[in-house]
């Protein structure tokens, strides 16, 4: 079957998004499905490339508003594009508005939709906005969609009760251990951006004083970018930590599992349930690195608190230093194969054959 891919970002961007959807291209391929992907660039005009042999459409980006790529020409740009495309049926990504709430509204064929977030609002000046989008417009999208897919009991989606629960997986010969031994290395992956700090990245610049205290050959190392970069450096160094810290900016996707490999424990402090998984912390446990994340969101679905990793309190930097210190000193021993991507295979295929085929119930509104 001809499969459009509709996602709001796409690698070489980063994050799990971007990855997931990225999976799913690719297994629709290996399956012997016709798949595109149309997703938004970082230019004005559409763009046409590839991305691991599948045909990539990168619609042209007017502006971007608190991380949401806006074209007002999309909706007349994506459904001319699926129809001329012969799609059958639509897998599209949300949680950012945009592509996915088009898809459902404009789409020639079925749309099945993945949602990656628990409620957006983050404590900032758009969350009234992203509260009645979530409240008035966001059901409807979800009753005009064939099928729904949660990718963890947090999505707004899984609330429904008619989404198929497919959580994100990593790829196993990728992604995998190694008998390199691990130093006292305190490990963040993740975008570092203002716009991003529900991540929490400052909460573990704070707890640095304390993980110090507790174990003085820890060091934290960064792997990400972007504009909060400069002002957490100056966090540090008035803490006294600056030392601590090795920035590394963004790094290739196939590059993560060196990093993970030589870690002796990868963090998630994440502040709110916008954080519905945390594919960082699987992608580390598939590496066979512990993991400390927040009891917040989607990451206690991840995260074994006591087996594989622990749970701290969102926003306690005490809390966070005295739980990294736990497990550097003390690492648990972590089942890789968890989260290997293969297992997703057979229902992430059913989902969307079922919608092309009309087994899935979806509404029209």
């Amino acid at each position: 079957m001809r499969v459009a891919v509709v996602t709001p970002r796409f690698p070489p961007e980063p994050g799990g998004v971007e990855q997931y959807a990225a999976w799913v291209a690719r297994t629709l391929r290996d399956a012997g499905h016709e798949v595109t992907v149309v997703t938004t660039g970082r230019a004005r005009r559409t763009e046409h490339t590839s991305y691991d042999g599948v045909p990539v459409v990168r619609l042209g980006t007017w502006f971007t508003l608190s991380n949401t790529p806006v074209n007002p020409l999309w909706a007349w740009q994506l459904p001319r594009l699926l129809r001329r495309l012969g799609t059958e049926v639509v897998d599209a990504h949300a949680p950012v508005p945009g592509l996915a709430d088009l898809a459902a509204y404009t789409s020639p064929a079925p749309v099945v939709l993945t949602y990656h977030s628990g409620s957006l609002a983050k404590g900032s000046a758009v969350d009234p906005l992203l509260r009645a989008y979530e409240r008035h417009l966001l059901p409807r999208v979800f009753r005009r969609c064939a099928a729904l897919v949660a990718v963890s009991p947090v999505s707004l989606a899984h609330r429904t009760g008619r989404a198929v629960l497919i959580p994100p997986g990593v790829d196993g010969q990728r992604f995998a251990p190694t008998d390199e031994p691990r130093g006292r290395r305190v490990l963040f992956v993740g975008r570092v951006e203002r716009t991003s700090r529900w991540k929490g990245l400052q909460v573990l610049v704070d707890a640095l004083p304390r993980l110090r205290a507790l174990v003085p050959e820890a060091c934290l190392e960064v792997v990400g970018g972007g504009d909060d970069v400069e002002a957490l450096q100056k966090r540090a160094a008035d803490l006294g930590v600056a030392d601590l810290v090795t920035w590394h900016g963004p790094v290739p996707h196939d590059a993560l599992p060196d990093h993970y490999r030589r870690a002796g424990v990868t963090v998630l402090p994440s502040l709110t349930e916008s954080e519905s998984f945390g594919m960082a912390l699987a992608e580390a446990l598939a590496c066979g690195c512990p993991v400390v994340g927040s009891d917040v969101g989607g990451i206690p679905f991840v995260v074994r608190d006591g087996v594989d990793g622990r749970l701290v309190p969102p926003g306690d930097p005490d809390a966070l230093a005295d739980a990294l210190a736990e497990v550097l000193l003390d690492p648990p021993v972590v089942e890789p194969s968890r989260w290997d991507w293969q297992s997703r295979v057979a229902p992430t295929l059913a989902v969307l054959e079922g919608s092309r085929s009309g087994e899935n119930e979806g509404e029209a509104a």
